[in-house]
C-alpha cells in the first residue's frame, strides 16, 4: 500500500443551541459564534448574604460599610462558621478553597473578607436597607427588621431591611460600559500602588494571591516560591514568576542550550534538588523568627528523583515536569508541601531545547481522599462560559480536548482544552509510525481524540463521575469501508467535528447552562493500495 507520509488533521468544535442540529458539513463552513447561539455571558448567578457579614453600604449614606451601633445577636446564641447558602455557585474545586468564594466551606474562614479582597457574586447574601436620619424616628412599628447604623460622617441612621434576605438568593449584576465607566472608576477607584518607603511588619497570614515565602537554611536567605512561566513568542522560561497563595495554576516554558554538555550538571533548572532544598513559611510573620521551625514547612519528596548525569552524549535525569501539592488551613496558613517530578533524557547536540511543565495545586488540609480525586467543576450547577467541557471515559472525568501543534506544525502530545460556549478549530500534521491500514487508522483516531475516545459528556458543570445519570452518551460513528463504496480501500479519518447541543434551564432570572447532547462527526478519506 502506498500512502503519503505526512497528513493534515483538523478538529472543529461547535456549540449549537437546543433545537438546531447542524448537518455534517465541510471544514470550510463558518462556525457560529457564542453570540449566535445564545447569551454571551454565563447564566445568572445565585447571590446571598446574611450570616455574619455586615450589611452592604447604603446608597446615599456612605460608600464605606456602616458601623453597626445596635447589632442584634443571633437568636440561638451561636455563630455559624459558614454562610448558610443552599448552593455555593462559585465552589468549583472540591476539597480546595476557591479564591474570593466566600461561601466555600473548604476555606475554613469565619470572616472571609479578612483573606479575600472581595466576595464573588453569589457567595454572600444580598440585603436591601432603606435609611433615614435617626433623629426623625420616635418609635418604629415596622414589620421588617431594623437597625441603627453610623455613617462615615458620624450621623446615626435608622435603617429598615425592606426584603427578606433569607429568601433572596439573586442579584442583578451591574453592567459596566463606556458611558458609566468613568463615574464608577471615580466612586470605587483607588491607589494602584502602596508606598514601600515605610517599613511594615509582615501580615499575620497569607491573603489570596500573595507570594509564598521560602527560606534556605543553608544560606539564611528568604526568597519566594517560583513557578517559571513562558514569555515572548518562543515561550522562554521566566524564572522570577512567583506562585500565588491559593492560585492553582499550570505553566509551560522552553529552555534552549548552546552547550548542553556543560549545562547538564551545572544548570539548577535541570536538577530536581533545586526545587525542594528549602522550607516554606506557614505564614508571612514566620520571617520575623527564622530560628523557630514551627513556622516552617519542609518540602516532601513524593518519589525519588535522580541528579542530572552526563553519560556519553546523553544528559540523563533532566527535569521536565514539577508538580507541587500544597495543603492549606485558612488563616493558619500552609500545613504541608510535597513535590513530584517528571524526568527525561536529552541528546547533546547544538541548540538543544527542552520544554518544562510546572503545576501548583492547592487543597484543604486533611481533606478526604474522595474529594482529592474529584476534578475541578466547570460550574455549580450550570456550565460557565469558558470553563472546560467535561467528558467521561470509563469512570474517569477529564476535559474534552482538541488537537494542538508544535512550532513546526507537527501534532503535539499536549492537547487544547475544549471550553464550554467557545467555538474553536485546530489542526496539525501527522507523520505515521506505521503504514499498514489497521495501525494507521488506530494512530489517527488516537491523535484526534486521545488514546481512548470520550464516551460521555457532563450535562452540568458539577457532574459526579459516580452518578451516570448526570452524563449523556456522545453519539459517534467511525469511518467505514462500505460507506466509501470501495472494498479494497483503507478508509481513514482526516478531520473530527465535535458538536455540542446546549440550552438554558431553570428560572428565567437565573438560567443555568446545561448540555443536551454531543456527537463526533468524522470526515473520511479512502487510500487505495497498489
Amino acid at each position: 500500500m502506498c500512502i503519503s507520509q505526512l497528513m493534515l488533521l483538523q478538529v472543529f468544535f461547535l456549540m449549537v443551541p437546543e433545537g438546531v442540529w447542524l448537518q455534517p458539513s465541510s471544514p470550510s463552513g463558518a462556525a457560529p459564534t457564542p453570540s449566535d447561539v445564545g447569551p454571551a455571558s454565563p447564566g445568572g448567578t445565585l447571590q446571598s448574604s446574611e450570616g455574619s457579614e455586615t450589611p452592604w453600604p447604603v446608597p446615599g449614606i456612605s460608600t464605606v460599610g456602616p458601623t453597626v451601633v445596635t447589632p442584634s445577636a443571633p437568636e440561638n446564641g451561636t455563630v455559624d462558621l459558614f454562610p448558610a447558602l443552599p448552593v455555593c455557585v462559585c465552589d468549583l474545586t472540591p476539597g480546595t478553597c476557591d479564591i474570593n468564594c466566600c461561601c466555600d466551606r473548604d476555606c475554613y474562614l469565619l470572616h472571609p473578607r479578612t483573606v479575600f479582597s472581595f466576595c464573588l457574586p453569589g457567595s454572600v447574601r444580598s440585603s436591601s436597607w432603606m435609611c433615614v436620619d435617626n433623629s426623625l424616628i420616635f418609635r418604629s412599628n415596622s414589620p421588617f427588621p431594623s437597625r441603627v447604623f453610623m455613617d462615615s460622617g458620624g450621623v446615626r441612621q435608622f435603617c429598615v431591611l425592606v426584603n427578606n434576605s433569607r429568601l433572596n438568593y439573586f442579584q442583578k449584576l451591574q453592567k459596566i460600559n463606556a458611558t458609566n465607566f468613568q463615574a464608577l472608576a471615580t466612586e470605587f477607584g483607588g491607589e494602584s500602588f502602596t508606598s514601600t518607603f515605610q517599613t511594615q511588619s509582615p501580615p499575620p497570614f497569607y491573603r489570596a494571591g500573595d507570594p509564598i515565602l521560602t527560606y534556605f537554611p543553608k544560606w539564611s536567605v528568604i526568597s519566594l516560591l517560583r513557578q517559571p512561566a513562558g514569555v515572548g513568542a518562543g515561550g522562554l522560561c521566566a524564572e522570577s514568576n512567583p506562585a500565588g497563595f491559593l492560585e492553582s495554576k499550570s505553566t509551560t516554558c522552553a529552555r534552549f542550550f548552546k552547550n548542553l554538555a556543560n549545562s547538564c550538571t551545572l544548570d539548577p533548572a535541570l536538577n530536581a534538588a533545586s526545587y525542594y532544598n528549602f522550607t516554606v513559611l506557614k505564614v508571612p510573620r514566620g520571617m520575623t523568627d527564622l530560628q523557630n521551625t514551627k513556622f516552617q514547612v519542609p518540602v516532601t519528596l513524593v518519589s525519588q528523583a535522580g541528579s542530572p548525569l552526563l553519560s556519553g552524549n546523553i544528559c540523563q535525569n533532566v527535569v521536565s515536569q514539577v508538580i507541587y501539592e500544597i495543603e492549606t488551613n485558612g488563616t493558619f496558613g500552609i500545613q504541608k508541601v510535597s513535590v513530584s517530578f517528571g524526568q527525561t533524557n536529552l541528546t547533546v547536540e547544538p541548540d538543544t531545547s527542552l520544554q518544562q511543565h510546572f503545576l501548583i495545586r492547592f487543597r484543604a488540609f486533611q481533606q478526604s481522599t474522595a474529594a482529592s480525586l474529584t476534578g475541578p467543576r466547570s460550574g455549580n450547577p450550570g456550565y460557565i462560559v469558558g470553563k472546560p467541557l467535561l467528558a467521561l471515559t470509563g469512570d474517569k472525568s477529564h476535559s474534552m480536548t482538541l488537537l494542538q501543534s508544535q512550532g513546526d506544525g507537527i501534532c503535539s502530545v499536549k492537547k487544547h482544552e475544549v471550553q464550554f460556549g467557545v467555538n474553536a478549530i485546530s489542526g496539525c500534521k501527522l507523520r505515521p509510525k506505521k503504514v499498514d491500514c489497521s495501525h494507521l487508522q488506530q494512530e489517527i483516531y488516537q491523535t484526534l481524540h486521545g488514546k481512548t475516545s470520550p464516551e460521555h459528556v457532563a450535562i452540568f458543570g458539577n457532574a459526579d463521575p459516580a452518578q451516570k445519570r448526570e452524563w449523556t452518551r456522545i453519539l459517534s460513528r467511525n469511518c467505514s469501508v462500505s460507506a466509501m463504496h470501495c472494498t479494497s480501500c483503507c478508509v481513514i479519518p482526516v478531520s473530527l467535528e465535535i458538536q455540542v447541543l446546549w440550552a438554558y434551564t431553570g428560572l428565567q432570572s437565573n438560567p443555568q447552562a446545561h448540555v443536551s447532547g454531543a456527537r463526533f462527526l468524522y470526515q473520511c478519506q479512502s487510500i487505495k493500495g497498489k
